[in-house]
């Protein structure tokens, strides 16, 4: 089930159970190692998420726990490490190829769009290929234009792949253990700047379906649609944006294939605006899609054009004003979504 401002940012952890609060690195182990414990076809393959749990501390423990016949590293070598995963999978395992930086699937790109996505619909559905291809990416400390993309859109555009983009821990966890029971290949996309953030996350079993959006705050004259690490900085702007008298209703996609419209199209006919913030380049992304989909099933409704707050069409910067420049803030989201609010179609 969707669990509604179940998250928090805070640093401030709790001693009790129900309001157990552990990182986003921390909800990611849980959910990959009780899906572990669950299925031994699950093994786990990648670039240093073997003895020192990940670039991220995104596998820590594990190795420790499953050993190295089930959690071992690889060269870097992301193409091999793909058709590793692919070939796996069609011989009866659950494999999870942990490419560490979103950049680099680009080196694999043969093996999860041509091949991992299209085995099933060539072979007539004789063969799956339940893979779980595991990337971070997004901006953090200014690391330039080779470890900073969020090029999610590519495997949104690809039939046959699932795209996954948590933003708290308590949804990178829940939907980890659901892709690891899908038969379906699956892109799990993590934002580097989440792995040290804090929140809620129950210690009993709980899994989130794919396709449904998370409605983290309700508003009356604008909605926000956003993923990632955007829906942070989009949740401080609606807290200033309410000073100033404007009601802002946030929208987490969490996946994007499936992408639920209808919490979409829903928070249209009651706002009438709409403004998608993602941290992606708005040529051709998600932001488009979105706006596509308003455009086309909901037109009647808006009451004013369409805004898409998106990181500037340029390679990020290894300079610090220059990257914070380029990346939707909370200050440009306040000051466009004000502007909107001043327009009408």
């Amino acid at each position: 089930m969707p669990q509604k401002n179940i998250n928090s940012t805070s640093s401030t952890a709790s001693s009790t159970a129900d309001q157990r609060v552990i990182t986003y690195a921390q909800a990611g182990v849980e959910g990959v190692r009780e899906e572990m414990l669950r299925n031994p076809d699950i093994f786990y393959i990648g670039q240093g998420i073997g003895p020192r749990g990940g670039n991220f501390q995104q596998s820590r423990g594990l190795w420790q726990e499953f050993g190295q016949a089930r959690v071992r590293d690889t060269p870097i070598a992301e193409r091999a490490q793909a058709g590793f995963g692919v070939g796996a999978a069609l011989a009866g395992s659950h494999p999870i190829v942990d490419i560490v930086f979103m950049d680099f699937t680009l080196e694999a790109m043969g093996e999860i769009v041509q091949q991992a996505s299209t085995i099933h619909y060539i072979s007539n559905g004789r063969f799956k290929v339940p893979l779980m291809v595991r990337a971070a990416g997004g901006g953090i400390r200014s690391t330039g234009p080779h470890h900073s993309h969020t090029f999610w859109s590519f495997f949104a555009h690809i039939p046959g792949l699932k795209v996954v983009v948590p933003s708290t821990p308590y949804d990178v966890k829940g939907l980890i253990k659901t892709a690891l029971r899908d038969e379906n290949p699956i892109m799990f996309l993590e934002h580097k700047g989440l792995y040290g953030t804090k929140g809620h996350v129950p210690e009993e079993e709980y899994l989130i379906p794919f396709g449904e959006a998370n409605v983290i705050r309700s508003g009356e004259d604008v909605t926000v649609v956003t993923l990632g690490k955007m829906v942070q900085r989009s949740l401080d702007a609606a807290e200033e944006l309410q000073r100033n008298g404007i009601s802002a209703e946030v929208i987490d996609l969490r996946t994007l294939v499936p992408l639920d419209k209808e919490a979409i199209l829903k928070s249209i006919t009651k706002t009438g605006r709409l403004v998608v913030v993602d941290e992606a380049y708005a040529s051709c992304g998600i932001s488009a899609e979105v706006a596509a989909i308003v455009a086309f099933e909901a037109i009647d409704q808006l009451d004013a054009p369409v805004v898409r707050i998106c990181t500037l069409p340029t390679p990020h910067s290894f300079s610090p004003s220059t990257d914070s420049y380029l990346v939707p803030s909370v200050v440009r989201i306040v000051a466009e979504v004000s502007d909107l609010m001043k327009k009408k179609i």
